[in-house]
């Protein structure tokens, strides 16, 4: 199915994010997560931009920073700050202070193989992470389905859903620190990608723009680069 900027920006907030009958921001969709919402999110793509506030602000905040948000223009260059960034962190500021501001693009992956090399963690293989992930032997059905790199006998880097949709998941990724530099997250991200495509979902990859590593796994999987996401916390 081919989606517009708009489906793809609005799939991507009701995955990262848990949201009240108003469409503010409660929480994040993990399981287990129970970090804050950020209090202003932002997604702009070429064609057009989302932005949500946390159920928490203020009204008179809220409108704004809802109002800031509508006069942000649509860019061709989604490396461009915000126009308003310093300025929702000047009002966030006033509220409470500003705890984490994160910003980076969001990729979609495309259909793919499952490569050779790559497992699908199932109960009867799970043995496969006791080494490096152990915190997935219980959780694997929150997180499933789950790619690894295997070596050694042992899973090196793995990738999971870490939100999930009736329509979409996020990738979440982790390499173990000895195993990186050799492609290994590549690889499973690759499997996650294939199982995703095979489910009827579309596998999102999101990173931060400090994170070369991260992109560089999205470049080499042909992942598309439709948006790029603000947040204040």
């Amino acid at each position: 199915m081919i989606y517009s900027d708009a489906d793809l920006v609005q799939m991507q907030a009701e995955a990262l994010f848990l949201h009240d009958a108003n469409g503010k921001l409660l929480g994040i969709n993990e399981p287990g997560n129970d970090a804050p919402a950020p209090r202003f999110f932002l997604s702009r793509t070429k064609s057009t931009n989302l932005w949500r506030t946390r159920y928490d602000l203020p009204i008179d905040l809220a409108a704004q920073i809802e109002r800031l948000a509508a006069d942000e223009p649509v860019v061709s260059d989604l490396l461009e700050a915000p126009r308003h960034a310093a300025k929702y962190a000047e009002l966030l500021s006033q509220h409470a202070p500003v705890i984490e501001t994160d910003a980076g693009p969001a990729y979609y992956l495309l259909e793919t193989d499952l490569p050779h090399d790559a497992v699908i963690i199932t109960p009867e293989n799970i043995g496969l992470l006791e080494a490096y992930f152990p915190w997935l032997l219980t959780t694997l059905g929150d997180y499933a389905p789950v790619s690894a790199t295997i070596v050694d006998g042992n899973a090196v880097a793995v990738c999971f859903c870490s939100r999930i949709t009736a329509k979409v998941c996020e990738a979440g990724v982790h390499t173990e620190d000895a195993f990186r530099g050799h492609g290994y997250a590549t690889n499973a991200v690759r499997g996650w990608a294939a199982a995703i495509h095979s489910s009827g979902r579309l596998p999102l990859y999101d990173t931060s723009w400090d994170n070369k590593a991260s992109q560089a796994i999205a470049r080499k999987l042909g992942g598309v680069q439709y948006g790029a996401n603000f947040s204040i916390t």
